[in-house]
């Protein structure tokens, strides 16, 4: 009973699609013969022209290229194995290219760090050399100044005493 019912079922359904679908490639059959045949004319074309190709030429005339010819599957394997690999290879031109890229604008950076904590390095020890060249030359002037007064106060010339001096008191 279920088969029966099954079966009706598929009976009502199938004629009613394929109806449908014999019209349309009735209908339509000389159009799609036009764009086959229109097709085939481009096609034709294409290979036309890349046969008639200097570099695809002077490929086929190469011992290479004469090798490929007599080999048909090895050349398929060839150009699909080219076109499989295209892709990872791409990604991988692009990491290169992207690594390099990072390491040096990494390299630029870090160098620009490096230069900046060296600039303001080098700036604190010139600033401390300065402050230090300030004081010794502070000091060094004192001293100098001390040491030639002292010097001049004990070489210079000074009057002798002598007893016959007399000391005038002024009293008031």
């Amino acid at each position: 009973m279920f088969d029966c019912a099954l079966c009706s079922l598929v009976e009502e359904l199938i004629p009613k699609e394929t109806k449908v679908g014999f019209r349309m490639a009735k209908e339509e059959p000389q159009s799609i013969s036009k764009d086959l045949q229109e097709l085939q004319k481009k096609l034709s074309l294409l290979i036309e022209s890349i046969q008639t190709n200097s570099k695809v030429v002077a490929f086929m005339t190469s011992p290479v290229g004469q090798y490929l010819d007599r080999h048909p599957f090895l050349a398929l394997n060839l150009l699909m194995f080219i076109a499989m690999s295209a892709v990872p290879v791409g990604f991988f031109l692009l990491l290169v290219v992207l690594t390099s890229l990072a390491a040096f604008v990494g390299v630029i950076l870090l160098e620009g760090l490096v230069i900046s904590v060296g600039g303001l390095s080098l700036l604190c020890i010139l600033c401390g050399l300065a402050f230090i060249s300030l004081a010794m030359s502070g000091t060094i002037t004192v001293s100098y100044m001390v040491v030639s007064s002292l010097i001049s106060y004990w070489f210079s010339p000074r009057p002798t005493f002598s007893s016959s001096v007399s000391f005038i008191v002024y009293a008031e």
